[in-house]
């Protein structure tokens, strides 16, 4: 690996000394941590590698503002952002454009109005990080057979308390 392609902060691979991270870079060597201690190596000499994958774009087949729009959507949808201007299709269509209301019994305090597509989409999301989690559990390597059951029946029980809002969905494949 050429010392002009390292950054400080990245992850690197030593044959010898396992993962470290770049903490300094010099003309011809750099400064990595590793479990250790820090080490100062030539990364051509001491055959260090990437240990994450990396990318060079020299040439983009695709327009760059389209690249990276690509990706910022990519990192939004990866953090939960959610636009609540969006309509979900999967919504029954008499709940469309509806709101979720909230009223406290203390008078005094204030409603709180959630546009359905908000809820719905947080309710998707729930049930998708289900699915998620109950394939995990499934392919698991150390968990037991009993303790897959057991972990399958709270996830079965967490479907059923999501019956009620079956009401919200437009098709009835999509429902708990």
């Amino acid at each position: 690996m050429k010392i002009q392609n390292m950054m400080i902060g990245q992850r690197v691979k030593h044959g010898k000394y396992g993962f470290g991270t770049v903490k300094c870079l010099y003309e011809r060597t750099a400064d990595i941590r590793f479990d250790d201690e820090v080490r100062t190596l030539d990364p051509i000499l001491s055959e260090i590698s990437p240990a994450d994958p990396m990318i060079a774009i020299t040439s983009l087949e695709t327009p760059l503002k389209q690249f990276v729009d690509a990706s910022i959507e990519a990192v939004l949808e990866r953090l939960g952002y959610e636009n609540p201007n969006v309509t979900i299709d999967g919504l029954g269509v008499r709940w469309h454009n509806g709101k979720l209301v909230l009223h406290p019994a203390d008078p005094t305090l204030q409603t709180k109005e959630i546009p359905l597509e908000v809820f719905f989409h947080k309710l998707v999301g729930v049930r998708n990080q289900l699915r998620v989690m109950e394939q995990k559990i499934n392919a698991h390597t150390t968990l037991t057979d009993g303790e897959k059951v057991e972990m399958q029946q709270y996830i079965t029980r967490c479907y059923g308390s999501l019956t009620t809002f079956n009401v919200l969905f437009k098709e009835k494949e999509d429902q708990f």
